[in-house]
């Protein structure tokens, strides 16, 4: 059975979600009808101008088409539609953090949580070519080609790979130098944590969280030497865990992103 777009999202979260896309009068954001289309083929590689039976349920403006887009796409596409825009509306929108912007954004990501609750997918939006490398891009398809076919537990020794890159990357984003090729992970995490408090002052939650994340780094260190497919080990990790351990690590990837795009920005 169908949802309408205001059975999916309670009417409380609806209007804060609303309020914070512009969707007033059919708008949503700054968008144009062809930097609106050109957004979800950028992030979703869907064409609206192809696949209308997800956009043309409501009537022809961006706001009705969103609202239609949003009853009738899976999930997890919704999802991840809505996590890009609220990055999108950071770069164009100047946010204060008054109280009504913090009820706001805690009001719109209980939405994108409500979506994500309902996916069996694993959210790959952090896991993402971070700088021009062909190796790299591969890398990207190849943890998310498993992914899609429900098998974490063999791209986790990929995904241990692609952090290793992808915090030397964030220790030379900020004028750490590179990382040696026998430096372990959680000792990359650990550089980066030290720039980032450093140059920037964290709340004390944010800091504790990211803190903390070096021992979770630390412990994949194991799973990926023991319990994957990067050696030939007897016994790998169940897949159950491992889509914990995606779960888990791509939360604390988005976070740093997040946070790191706020601390750092021009």
């Amino acid at each position: 059975m169908s949802h309408t777009y205001e059975q999916l999202v309670p009417r409380a979260e609806r209007e804060k979600l609303e309020q914070a896309l512009n969707m007033g009068e059919g708008y949503v954001l700054d968008f144009s009808d062809r930097t609106f289309n050109d957004f979800f083929y950028d992030t979703l590689g869907i064409d609206p101008e192809t696949e209308g039976r997800l956009f043309n349920g409501r009537g022809t403006s961006k706001a009705k088409r969103l609202r239609s887009f949003i009853e009738r796409a899976p999930a997890s596409s919704v999802a991840k539609l809505l996590r890009g825009l609220w990055d999108y509306r950071g770069s164009i929108v100047t946010r204060a953090r008054t109280p009504a912007e913090q009820g706001m954004e805690a009001s719109y990501f209980i939405t994108v949580g409500r979506f994500e609750g309902v996916s069996q997918d694993i959210d790959t939006s952090a896991i993402e070519s971070f700088e021009p490398n062909e190796t790299l891009d591969e890398l990207v398809a190849s943890i998310r080609r498993d992914l899609d076919a429900k098998k974490p537990h063999a791209a986790l020794d990929r995904l241990h790979t692609y952090c290793m890159k992808r915090f030397a990357s964030l220790v030379r984003k900020h004028g750490g130098g590179d990382c040696g090729n026998d430096d372990p992970l959680h000792s990359r995490v650990g550089r980066y944590v030290r720039f980032l408090g450093a140059q920037r002052n964290l709340t004390q939650m944010s800091e504790r969280i990211i803190k903390s994340s070096i021992s979770v780094f630390e412990a994949m260190n194991e799973i990926r030497n023991d319990k994957s497919l990067a050696h030939d080990n007897p016994d790998l990790i169940d897949p159950d865990e491992a889509r914990f351990i995606f779960d888990s690590v791509t939360a604390i990837l988005r976070y740093i992103k997040s946070v790191d795009g706020r601390q750092f920005e021009d």
